[in-house]
């Protein structure tokens, strides 16, 4: 015990729960990447083991949920401002059945469900609204990973559950801002209130967007103009944070700030580096967010009514699954890919645990209730890969018995336009300097598909402009990378000398693509054979010069 308060008192309680949160997070994640399962749910099960263990009031934290909540809330608006920076209005005009109609759908189908069961059991109709919207959503964080972990990114499936999951983001945010005004003290002007609320959040996005156009633009402009990746970051989180105060300040959440701040930039072309450089801290805060999500789980709820959790996770699955599957088909969606949309979405999502901490902080739900829905979430989420899975043989089971056979033909899906993420069989040119620009015209010249890496954001607007794909991005990223298809290129060129840079993302290129053909520059014999070694076709700076030189040398000799 001497050791324990020794410790308490050199060490601050919140960095010791941050610690075991971490450290257990890695170790707990390790066992559900072993089993094929969402990370999601091995943070979740993280927060479940320490409230669970005593360890916080070991650590004299009577109030440890309460400041780990804080980590949730800044996990929350850096969450909300990737969704922003993700939300394409190009995506959605190319997606519009499965959004407006599908979505649409969904969402009603689901809510109203939803919300009739939660007025049965005498709940005012503001928490049936909730609760409808809570049960309608669905983890788009898992089920978009589960497409591109088992290659289906491309798959009808995959467009049709970006579609409805662009609504249900749409719908999350109105009812964000109407919150405040749904739970408020009197009714008696609600209408007015909500309206009001809409309005303002409209006004909000609309100055948001002027702001970004004139005024975040061409901040970021000139930051990148410095080549300082710290500085961008930097700019970034500022900039996100800033708006994000706008938003609170205004009286609307910190999350549609958020949000608004990643919108305004989304359609610029320094999204994909955005979304590159703040994506590892989208990572950390996420997974403490989850795990905050498990320390608010109580075992003595589960041990309990595990067979109420158990059917409730039942029910949500085949409801939502049968409503997707539906409107799938409604949609002229094949049945294959009708059953893993149908799949993907069939848990309840993480932007329903957000609505229920905004709901709590208005108006206290049920306490058995909110366990409930988070232990329901987490076992959700858990199915969805497997579900995934599972669909082929049960698509194979359903046609050996004559099932939907009259219905296999292959509508016309829409397409989406042109992107940078359906490229393959292309060619990846790692800066467009002089020997990138000569690349660019020779490959171009043979009508292959070329794809730029570039650090240099005039170049990369005008390449834009253009109509070149183009991401203005490090191509020592992963995340870069993995945005340019680096899996389904045939080549990558590194057309700098820099080696340095060359080391770090070649292991990377041929983890993802064996079979892909890479090209290097180097200065030096030594970086030539290293880089030989790690598998690239090395063009030697030195040698090759000294060919040009010996032949243009030989040839004014031979004129003489």
């Amino acid at each position: 015990m001497p050791l324990v308060a020794a410790a308490n008192a050199d060490i601050s309680p919140l960095f010791g729960l941050l610690t075991l949160v971490l450290l257990l997070a890695v170790f707990v994640s390790l066992v559900m990447a072993k089993l094929k399962q969402s990370l999601l749910v091995g943070y979740f099960l993280s927060g479940i083991i320490i409230s669970n263990s005593g360890i916080p009031k070991w650590l004299g934290m009577d109030q440890g949920s309460d400041m780990i909540a804080n980590f949730a809330e800044l996990g929350i608006v850096l969450l909300m401002f990737t969704l922003g920076v993700e939300f394409s209005i190009r995506e959605l005009r190319n997606l519009w059945r499965y959004a407006f109609i599908g979505g649409g759908l969904q969402m009603t189908l689901t809510m109203a469900l939803a919300g009739s069961i939660a007025a049965f059991f005498g709940m005012p109709w503001q928490e049936c609204l909730v609760i409808g919207v809570v049960f309608a959503l669905s983890s788009t964080a898992v089920s978009l990973k589960s497409f591109q972990d088992q290659g289906l990114s491309n798959n009808p499936a995959a467009k049709a559950a970006l579609g409805i999951a662009l609504f249900q983001d749409m719908l999350v945010i109105a009812l964000f801002l109407i919150l405040p005004s749904l739970f408020g003290k009197t009714t008696d002007h609600l209408f007015a209130d909500m309206s009001s609320s809409l309005l303002k959040g409209v006004v909000f996005l609309l100055g948001a967007g002027l702001l970004g156009r004139f005024g975040i633009n061409p901040l970021l402009h000139a930051v990148a103009r410095t080549r300082s990746r710290e500085l961008f970051t930097l700019s970034i989180i500022g900039v996100s944070a800033g708006v994000a105060f706008a938003g609170g300040a205004m009286h609307l959440s910190l999350a549609l700030g958020a949000f608004a701040a990643g919108l305004v930039v989304s359609e610029s072309i320094f999204s994909h580096r955005i979304l590159t450089d703040i994506m590892p801290f989208k990572d950390l805060f996420l997974t403490i967010f989850f795990v905050s999500v498990g320390l608010m789980i109580d075992m003595k709820e589960v041990i309990d009514h595990w067979w109420v959790i158990l059917l409730g996770t039942a029910l949500i699955f085949m409801v939502k699954f049968t409503i997707v599957f539906s409107i799938s088909r409604l949609l002229r969606l094949p049945l294959r890919p009708a059953l893993l949309a149908a799949a993907s979405l069939s848990s309840i999502g993480e932007f329903s645990l957000v609505l229920i901490q905004k709901t709590n902080q208005l108006r206290p739900i049920d306490p058995w209730l909110e366990q409930i829905i988070l232990i329901c979430t987490a076992l959700g989420m858990a199915l969805i890969p497997g579900s995934m899975t599972a669909t082929s043989p049960f698509a194979v089971w359903l046609e050996k018995r004559g099932w939907f056979l009259s219905k296999r033909v292959t509508p016309k899906i829409l397409s989406l336009s042109e992107s940078i993420k359906h490229m393959q069989d292309h060619a990846i040119i790692c800066g467009y300097g002089p020997v990138g620009q000569q690349l660019h015209r020779a490959l171009l010249d043979r009508g292959i598909p070329c794809l730029i890496i570039d650090l240099n954001a005039d170049t990369a607007k005008e390449l834009k402009k253009q109509s070149h794909p183009v991401l203005f991005g490090d191509a020592t990223h992963p995340e870069a990378l993995m945005m340019a298809n680096v899996s389904k290129a045939r080549m990558i060129a590194f057309t700098f000398p820099h080696v340095a840079a060359t080391k770090i993302s070649l292991p990377i290129v041929l983890e993802e693509n064996p079979e892909i053909a890479v090209f290097a520059r180097a200065k030096f014999s030594q970086e030539a054979d290293e880089l030989q070694l790690m598998g690239a076709t090395v063009i030697h700076d030195e040698i090759e010069s000294g060919r040009a030189m010996m032949d243009q040398a030989l040839t004014a000799f031979d004129r003489a």
